[in-house]
């Protein structure tokens, strides 16, 4: 029968990239059978899909009237990149001392990647790079612990609908950003490389904070950050 064509992981598929694209918008609450509907199917493959949902925190179940969007809330995207600038912004400084030909390459090789993904405006490559350039500018500690829990910080704000792409910035933006990064490290200069980390987690994450906040991008604050950043010694962009 024609209503029991979709599986749930198409369902729960579906419903996901929905929310993330903004479709389904944060705070909205919709119903099982106003899903089944949509979808054509029954209500069952829908109620499996919104618990898995549940399970990674991107909806919350309300009894007897169906799931609402959660997205992230502004604090909540602030800790995340609060403990992103511990880690990465020391952890650029630290690249710019390896003596490695092959991980400068590396590098290089990430960026081109990048600007490749943007000449062709595939976003998911973009993405892949993007995450393996900052895997590999972390993997200057030796300590694969940092890197594999700057992914989960990553992951949860990607899940959740927390991104930049398509709504503040564009690839060429975003990868734009990270060839100071790449240029500081290059040049042995760990000071400039820890301020050019710091600068691009902050931009984003002051476009994510406004756009959580019900703010105009341009309304972008990033005093937020002042008190880690000077902890880190890095110097306060001003505005």
């Amino acid at each position: 029968m024609a209503q029991y064509t979709k599986h749930s992981d198409v369902i729960f598929r579906e419903l996901r990239a929905a929310i993330l694209n903004g479709e389904l918008e944060k705070g909205s609450l919709h119903s099982i059978y106003e899903l089944a509907d949509r979808y054509q199917v029954s209500r069952t493959p829908v109620r499996e899909a919104v618990v898995r949902l549940a399970d990674t925190g991107i909806v919350t179940i309300e009894r007897n009237r169906g799931f609402r969007v959660r997205g992230l809330s502004a604090i909540e995207i602030q800790n995340v990149f609060e403990v992103r600038l511990l880690l990465e912004v020391p952890g650029a400084a630290q690249a710019a001392t390896v003596d490695d030909p092959e991980y400068v390459a590396a590098l290089d090789g990430l960026l081109a990647e990048m600007h490749e993904a943007v000449a062709r405006d595939d976003a998911e490559a973009f993405s892949a790079a993007d995450y393996a350039l900052h895997d590999r500018v972390l993997s200057a500690f030796g300590n694969p612990r940092l890197t594999e829990y700057m992914h989960t910080l990553r992951n949860f704000t990607k899940e959740m609908g927390a991104v930049t792409l398509g709504h503040t910035r564009t690839l060429r933006d975003v990868g734009l950003e990270h060839e100071p990064i790449v240029t500081a490290i290059k040049s042995g200069d760990s000071a400039a490389s820890a301020k050019a980390m710091a600068d691009h987690l902050v931009e984003t994450a002051s476009l994510l904070i406004a756009r959580a906040s019900g703010l105009d991008p341009e309304a972008a604050d990033s005093s937020w950050a002042e008190p880690y950043l000077r902890r880190l010694n890095v110097a306060v962009t001003e505005a």
